[in-house]
């Protein structure tokens, strides 16, 4: 059986919430850890899809590239975080590429194994269906916000989803990943960080960030 950490990062899954212990035994020892430095790709778009991953530490990047090598930066995932799941459902290929963006573990989990958990008990698939409402509704958000928002509006959105509930943070991504992440152009993200500044809304030291004015942050990202 694997260590207790893989045991605790599998149970904080809500995808496994209505397992049971014997079914997180089997996923543990089913698991591997993957120990992963910055830059490396843990699948590439297109990838057949065999396993999914939990972030045991470190960030992990999700992206989509263009034809011509411009990247588009989907989601980050942190601590705890799930990602590749979407192959056990659909039998296709990744659909984006998850890349480290600084040293990181991840925790592998075989797709064999958790559908021999489901077929096994079929009435845990609830959780399922939970998770796949979830990504719609995210879907839902994101396109509203492609719509609704303009860059200022949308890069104060992803500053104040990197800041978290802290003050004070540092943005663990490039200026052209963030720029992928907002969507717009790297001038176009950094001409709106430079009106935060000037407005006094947040400070700057380098890659360090301090948020001044958070509720000014939070009206102009709606």
């Amino acid at each position: 059986m694997r260590d207790v950490s893989d045991m605790d990062l599998l149970s904080g899954i809500d995808l496994f919430e209505q397992f049971g212990a014997d079914d997180f035994r089997k996923l543990a020892d089913a698991s591997e850890t993957l120990e992963l430095i910055r830059g490396d790709v843990v699948f590439g778009e297109g990838a057949e899809a065999d396993a999914c991953y939990i972030v045991a530490d470190g960030r992990i990047a999700i992206s989509n590239r263009s034809f011509d090598g411009r990247e588009s930066m989907v989601a980050i995932m942190e601590h705890g975080d799930l990602f590749g799941e979407m192959g056990l459902f659909d039998g296709l290929g990744r659909s984006a590429e998850a890349r480290a963006l600084e040293p990181s573990s991840v925790l592998r989990v075989p797709y064999d194994v958790l559908r021999s958990v489901w077929e096994s008990s079929p009435e845990l698939l609830w959780s399922v269906v939970r998770l796949l409402s979830q990504r719609i509704r995210a879907t839902d958000e994101a396109l509203a916000d492609a719509f609704f928002l303009d860059v200022t509006g949308r890069t104060a959105k992803h500053l104040l989803e990197l800041a978290g509930e802290r003050d004070e943070f540092e943005i663990p991504i490039t200026q052209e990943e963030l720029a992928g992440l907002v969507g717009a152009s790297r001038e176009r993200v950094n001409k709106a960080i430079a009106s935060f500044l000037r407005l006094g809304w947040i400070e700057q030291n380098e890659r360090a960030y301090r948020i001044v004015k958070r509720r000014e942050l939070e009206i102009r990202s709606q």
